[in-house]
């Protein structure tokens, strides 16, 4: 079946687009084109978090329900003017796309790259993580309502040592959250310190909270993964969309949308809850991508 091609032009840029009309989340009947069309619209708020990143592309090029795969050399077809940076990594030499503009963003997307991995710090200065970040991930039946109850409580940790955080959906099942530092720490003292927290907390809520990564003990609570403090990790980048069953996607939330999350009510975003959701706060986690702290020393 021969593919359906057309040629656009975006800010300057000619970019060819195909198979616009292909579903790619069969449930909702949500094609490329309205893939291409959410990152279009959501580019304001989810550029500045994706410059000056190295990215990893999460392929899905049959939709949500066939294979993916993971990219992280910048695919060599890319366009002429695509910013690229290396990267040593485990004894080889890795070439990653750097996504700074709206046309590169759709160039993803015309790839069904539906999900955006970036690491926690700048390309330039890969041993110092721009953030330091919480991934909740809750063991069923614990779900969101608990993650809310634990980030709240790490939020009181964090802001005891001074540092201001900010919380996300990972557009999935779980909770993650922020403290942007952007001052020279290293990933040795961001893990020892998220480590020595989430220790903490699951020793104050041993009901809760477990911080071991041994899946047989996360039933029914939530593991902090302070391990995504890693040169090696990435994260979700806020505002991607996610590969589940319905286009949802990680999404920046307030403190309070957190609280009223511990007492019950769901923290879920369709792409055009997002949309409208830039549309009428801007970017709520702009902080995260600018604001400087410092990390403290315990």
């Amino acid at each position: 079946m021969a593919s359906k091609r057309q040629t656009v032009e975006i800010e300057g840029r000619s970019l060819q687009l195909s198979n616009l009309d292909k579903v790619l989340y069969p449930e909702a009947g949500f094609t490329k084109g309205q893939v291409i069309d959410y990152y279009a619209n959501v580019a304001p708020a989810l550029l500045p978090h994706l410059a000056g990143r190295q990215l990893t592309l999460k392929r899905y090029p049959d939709g949500v329900e066939g294979k993916f795969f993971y990219e992280k050399n910048c695919p060599k077809h890319r366009p002429d003017w695509m910013r690229t940076v290396a990267v040593e990594a485990r004894n080889r030499t890795v070439n990653f796309c750097v996504i700074e503009d709206l046309p590169g963003l759709v160039w993803t997307q015309n790839m069904a790259s539906l999900e955006l991995h970036t690491s926690l710090h700048m390309a330039e200065t890969p041993l110092e993580p721009a953030s330091l970040v919480f991934d909740l991930d809750p063991g069923p039946p614990a779900g969101i309502r608990e993650c809310c109850e634990v980030a709240l409580e790490l939020r009181a940790l964090l802001g005891q040592v001074g540092l201001e955080t900010f919380a996300k959906t990972s557009g999935s099942k779980g909770l993650q959250f922020y403290a942007p530092l952007h001052s020279g720490a290293t990933y040795d003292a961001t893990k020892g310190l998220a480590k020595a927290f989430a220790e903490l907390l699951a020793e104050k809520r041993p009901k809760l909270v477990v911080a071991q990564m041994k899946k047989e003990l996360r039933k029914g609570k939530v593991f902090i993964d302070w391990s995504q403090n890693d040169e090696h990790k990435t994260t979700v980048c806020v505002y991607s969309l996610r590969a589940k069953e319905q286009p949802s996607a990680s999404t920046p939330v307030t403190w309070e949308e957190v609280e009223a999350g511990a007492a019950g009510k769901g923290l879920a975003f369709t792409s055009r809850e997002v949309i409208e959701r830039v549309e009428e706060h801007g970017d709520l986690f702009a902080p995260v991508a600018e604001l400087e702290q410092e990390l403290p020393t315990l």
